[in-house]
């Protein structure tokens, strides 16, 4: 049989109290992002190394809430996360608590393929990611202005008494 197929998604949903134009912009990043997959399968690229690529394009797009569009914590910092699967061999990458690695699928990934650890977190990630000549940016590169302007209109969290 040998065929292919792509599923991708920008998250939870787009959120429909974006304007319009956020709306299509999303859309129309999802598309991109679907026929650069679809490229790189015709391509014959692995399945790892397409999801790879597409969470990539996804990660750079300040609309989708991952990598440059991360929700901010309570703090107004970014702790992103990111894992991969690889079916075939079963092995898998997981990162957590990252704040400097611009793209954390790729870092995700160098655990999956670099490292004999399945999951690395906050400090011992960051490590890792210089180690390995990761591409670092300033935590300030995550946090964009609609989600600074999200974090303002949320609630804060409420603790038992």
């Amino acid at each position: 049989m040998g065929g292919w197929a792509i599923a991708i998604h920008g998250g939870v949903g787009i959120d429909p109290s974006l304007p319009l134009q956020c709306q299509e912009e999303a859309c129309q990043a999802l598309l991109s992002a679907l026929h650069l997959g679809i490229s790189a399968l015709r391509s014959a690229s692995s399945a790892v190394d397409v999801v790879e690529l597409v969470v990539r394009e996804l990660e750079l797009n300040p609309l989708f809430n991952s990598g440059r569009g991360s929700a901010l914590t309570a703090q107004g910092t970014v702790e992103m996360d990111a894992s991969i699967m690889d079916g075939s061999t079963r092995k898998c990458g997981v990162v957590s608590g990252i704040s400097t690695v611009k793209n954390p699928i790729s870092l995700a990934r160098l655990v999956m393929d670099k490292s004999p650890h399945a999951y690395l977190a906050f400090d011992g990630a960051e490590a890792f990611a210089r180690q390995h000549g990761t591409e670092i940016v300033d935590t300030i590169f995550f946090i964009t202005e609609e989600n600074v302007i999200r974090l303002k209109k949320e609630a804060p969290l409420s603790h038992p008494s």
